[in-house]
């Protein structure tokens, strides 16, 4: 085959071509990788849509919230733009109608001052409601996103694997025909080659889709605690 030949054939689908000769073993490895990418890719893609729309409600919530004097005065507001922060929120808030005795209705109406102070364990209760309410918030946006890593962490084994097996099926094929020519190493190196590829194009994207959603988790995280923190500290100068 001159270079001519062999740009050709590269060019029509050297991919496919390589597929077609690798043998079962580095065929289902390529099929459990394109599987795993796609996995990966709708993991991706759902959670940065959830976590984009979970910033941008965090900013505006914040926003209200420091606009706004009455600490009660921004339930309907949590209800309406829900979001992390809007839930930790609704936790404190809670708390608070439960110790002023009073409804949701009515605390948005409600001064400030009209208010009985709030002793010291009530003020740790609701941080305590806060606080957990963090916990739970930061699981549910981290959900999945083991799985991102376990790909990270994984395919490049299996391309590794597959590498390894097409290398063993090159050297078995050059013993069964007693000889080192290309037809007798092809198959093997096509897929160990492939199976090489594969496994790094699915990781690298993993990869990179994982350091960027963990720092918009970490973003949102920080958030949270300086949200509990800005909110206990109004309670507080409102004692």
């Amino acid at each position: 085959m001159d270079y001519s030949t062999f740009v050709t054939v590269a060019n029509a689908g050297d991919v496919v071509f390589a597929f077609k000769m690798s043998d079962i073993v580095g065929r289902t490895i390529v099929i459990f990788l394109f599987f795993g990418s796609i996995f990966t890719w709708t993991i991706m893609l759902e959670k940065w849509i959830a976590l984009t729309r979970a910033k941008q409600a965090a900013k505006e919530f914040l926003r209200l919230f420091r606009n706004e004097k009455n600490s009660l005065g921004l339930i309907s507001h949590a209800e309406r733009l829900g979001g992390p922060l809007a839930k930790v929120y609704k936790s404190g808030v809670s708390d608070l109608l439960e110790f002023y005795d009073i409804s949701k209705e009515k605390a948005e109406r409600t001064r400030e001052m009209d208010l009985r102070k709030l002793s010291t364990v009530e003020i740790e209760t609701i941080r305590s409601s806060m606080e957990r309410s963090v916990a739970d918030q930061i699981l549910q946006i981290e959900d999945k996103i083991g799985y991102l890593a376990t790909a990270v962490s994984v395919c490049p084994f299996f391309g590794l694997f597959g590498t390894v097996w097409g290398v063993m099926v090159a050297f078995c094929g050059m013993a069964s025909n007693a000889r080192a020519d290309i037809s007798a190493i092809a198959p093997g190196v096509s897929g160990a080659l492939l199976t090489t590829v594969v496994g790094l194009l699915v990781a690298i994207p993993s990869l990179i889709g994982y350091n960027l959603l963990t720092n918009t988790i970490r973003q949102l995280t920080v958030s949270m605690d300086n949200f509990v923190e800005e909110f206990m500290a109004r309670i507080k100068l409102d004692r």
